[in-house]
């Protein structure tokens, strides 16, 4: 896929005092990308389109590069105890993507460059919760890879929690741009998970992301390179020839990774779903969109934060999960299938 490469930068003035900030502003300029200043993301503006779909695309097209403020890292549970704030927003333009609310009117990449401040606040949890090992994740808030060749602040992170006796790290991406990552001191503390899904949704409801076979070929070179490796089936989708599409997902890992020795290789299962306020946002941003979200088909769930989400009825759910876990443990018969939601 074509690397993300932003059309227009914000800069934070603070974060041109730090060796990253300086970084990325001489790169920007070096390449002729347009730069702004801005006093806070919150007050970033002048992102062109007359329309707000066009206003949309375009801040899918911008960076901000700034400061974490807050130093208080949110829970992450049941994956890890803490979300570890690496970035903010994402390359990929994923119909489904729970981002297209959580980031409504801001859907903007953000980084941070005061990495040190961060990774000392990571620091003071793991010596809280010591002799316990305390595990981050660094993908709550969107797709740290995709921007990778700019910042490089995944391979600190990751080499930083190579050396904690008690501190791991873990993220998921939909992106095959982990080359730079292959030769990082990882010393097994760090979890790589790859969303991976069908040929037919990645072509139709993930765009701007890396390829069917591209995750494959990418999760091979993880495995290969000694990572502890994961795989996020998500969202599973109801389609015609689902079945069969589902089914060569799991031969096509089989017939890359099948071979390699991978400890505690793991399966987390995600049927599609959506939330009424999700619906409507997609449906204005990707109107042409193919997702399926027709609510006779399926069944309400309470969610978190007081919200309705609509799952796949019962039936349909169960079969899902059958199929999905009997092909996983024929195929992946020491892995581990970490739930299905």
């Amino acid at each position: 896929m074509d690397r993300f490469d932003p059309d227009l930068v914000f800069f934070e003035p603070q974060a041109l005092e730090y060796p990253l900030g300086k970084q990325l502003y001489a790169h920007f300029e070096k390449v002729g990308t347009p730069i702004k200043m801005t006093t806070s993301h919150n007050r970033v503006t002048g992102i062109p389109g007359d329309t707000d779909a066009k206003k949309y695309r375009n801040a899918k097209r911008t960076l901000v590069v700034g400061l974490r403020k807050t130093m208080e890292f949110d829970t992450s549970k049941p994956s890890a105890e803490y979300a570890i704030p690496l970035a903010t927003g994402c390359a990929g333009h994923c119909h489904y993507c729970y981002l297209q609310t959580t980031l409504s009117s801001k859907p903007y990449v953000r980084v941070y460059v005061n990495l040190d401040e961060i990774l000392e606040r990571a620091a003071s949890y793991i010596e809280e919760r010591n002799p316990e090992v305390t595990r981050f994740e660094a993908a709550c808030t969107g797709d740290p890879v995709s921007f990778e060749h700019l910042t490089g602040a995944l391979k600190r992170y990751i080499e930083y929690m190579g050396e904690q006796p008690n501190g791991r790290l873990r993220f998921v991406t939909k992106f095959n741009n982990i080359d730079s990552l292959l030769d990082a001191k990882h010393n097994g503390h760090t979890r790589i998970r790859f969303s991976i899904n069908t040929a037919y949704v990645i072509r139709n409801f993930e765009p701007a992301t890396s390829g069917f076979e591209e995750r494959i070929e990418a999760a091979g070179k993880v495995a290969e390179a000694g990572y502890p490796l994961g795989f996020i089936i998500a969202p599973i989708i109801i389609y015609e020839g689902w079945q069969d599409d589902y089914k060569e997902l799991i031969i096509r890992l089989h017939e890359r990774i099948g071979h390699l020795v991978i400890p505690e290789l793991e399966f987390e299962l995600i049927q599609h779903r959506f939330t009424k306020v999700a619906k409507n946002t997609i449906e204005k941003r990707y109107p042409k969109s193919k997702l399926d979200m027709n609510e006779e088909n399926r069944q309400m769930k309470w969610g978190r934060y007081g919200r309705f989400k609509y799952v796949y009825k019962k039936d349909d759910a169960a079969e899902m999960q059958k199929m999905l876990r009997e092909l996983i443990g024929h195929y992946f018969p020491s892995a581990e299938v970490a739930y299905f939601v």
